[in-house]
């Protein structure tokens, strides 16, 4: 298991728990107490340090590397009936997008999101969760075919932002971003987004027009990642934590200013700690979502969606 800084006490706490146990196993000293004492003080130093993490210790535990990625939620709530769909028919396969078939509790997905690589190799193949315009082509292309047959969309998003390179804005990524908002807001079918990571800038919006948003507790959305801001604004990545908290990004912020319709809790710990409860409830908020929409008529499903989206912010004309 890997530690963040904030989650060391912890790691000396357990550390002392083994080795109370091992002296309990191999001498005749009787250490239960010893033993249920640490235990106590482990439950009550987790229970502190997860229910008081800053705007950036969640973005931290967002990025951890034992997170399950969008794959990993794929894969535990369709099993085996996930198939995958590829290209956008016009450039080609972009692998930071997927996209494909599955069902999840006997109800077909369109299901489409970011994926990280696990390691160095798999990191480079995946272009870090970063999508070029094909990948967002690719993601509508599956949009639309779910439009054409009448079947809902999943979109899982996990990413630091879209790709940044020249030759993705050689090739449109500012089009290919817009053009999926717009045509999202439209689709004419339910459209269910989870956060399941990072959501990041345009990269996350390109796939994040939803009737339902909902985001694990640990995540966080926002138009720029704490460390660009920063940079922007103190010419330096040293005030991360202070730009964390003044953006606003942590699922608590987003449900309070209204961005996003509910919060999926996760195991203490991080959605890492208990992955099969963190699958298991994901599952019931993405179910309880559709059930909350499938009997919508095409024009009722549109209206609602134009409505939420046209209340977001302040404007005046």
């Amino acid at each position: 298991m890997e530690y963040l800084d904030f989650e060391l006490p912890i790691k000396e706490l357990e550390d002392q728990l083994d080795k109370c146990l091992v002296i309990g196993q191999e001498s005749d000293v009787d250490v239960t107490d010893t033993c249920q004492q640490i235990k106590k003080k482990l439950e009550d130093t987790q229970k502190y340090i997860y229910k008081n993490l800053t705007a950036w210790q969640r973005v931290q535990l967002s990025r951890h590397p034992n997170r399950p990625y969008t794959l990993d939620h794929i894969n535990a709530l369709c099993g085996d009936t996930f198939l995958e769909l590829h290209g956008d028919r016009g450039f080609k396969d972009d692998k930071a997008m997927i996209g494909g078939l599955g069902k999840i509790g006997g109800q077909s997905f369109m299901i489409i999101g970011q994926q990280k690589g696990y390691n160095t190799k798999t990191r480079q193949y995946r272009n870090f969760g970063m999508a070029n315009p094909e990948g967002y082509r690719k993601a509508l292309r599956l949009m639309k075919m779910a439009e054409k047959f009448g079947i809902p969309v999943l979109s899982l998003i996990d990413t630091p932002g879209a790709f940044p390179g020249i030759e993705a804005e050689e090739r449109g990524q500012g089009e290919a971003i817009a053009r999926n908002i717009i045509e999202m807001i439209r689709l004419k079918v339910p459209i269910i987004v989870v956060i399941v990571g990072e959501g990041a800038s345009g990269g996350a919006l390109g796939i994040g027009v939803g009737d339902r948003v909902y985001m694990l507790e640990n995540t966080w959305y926002s138009v720029i990642s704490p460390e660009s801001c920063s940079s922007i604004l103190w010419k330096s990545w040293d005030y991360k934590e202070q730009a964390a908290e003044a953006l606003k990004l942590t699922s608590s912020d987003m449900k309070k200013q209204k961005l996003i319709d509910d919060i999926i809790p996760e195991p203490l710990g991080g959605a890492h700690f208990d992955r099969e409860t963190t699958f298991k409830t994901v599952e019931k908020y993405i179910m309880k979502g559709f059930n909350e929409l499938k009997d919508l008529s095409t024009q009722e499903l549109v209206a609602q969606r134009m409505d939420k989206y046209s209340k977001m912010g302040e404007y005046k004309e």
